[in-house]
This record gives C-alpha cells, structure tokens and sequence, in this order.
C-alpha cells in the first residue's frame, strides 16, 4: 500500500485478515488480470465443475 499510515490504522481498527480472506483476495486479483475471455473459461470451468455429479464431494463439504 502507498499510505503505510492507513494501512496502520486499518490494522489497528480491523485486525488482521483470516489467511482465507488473504488467499481469496489474491484469487480475485489474479482473476481480475486475466483477459475477458479467460475469465469466461473460467467461470465455465467452475460452473462445471459445482454441477458435474460423476465427481466426489469435498470431504469437508
């Protein structure tokens, strides 16, 4: 960040951020690089993967 100062103070009011939301917000930039085009695959890519019965479920979910 530019401003260290509010960066500071953002820390100071909000804590640190769970690795979880650290991790998602690096995918979100990596995504938001990505040409449209790319962006639709992989927003297919997902769409497919969430409906595709044949595969296991997530042992967590």
């Amino acid at each position: 960040m530019k401003n260290l100062n509010f960066a500071a103070e953002l820390h100071l009011k909000l804590g640190a951020p769970a690795s979880s939301t650290v991790e998602s917000l690096r995918l979100l930039r990596a995504f938001l690089k990505l040409a449209p085009r790319q962006r639709f695959e992989v927003i297919k890519l997902v769409e497919d993967l969430a409906t595709d019965d044949s595969l296991p479920e997530h042992p967590l979910s």
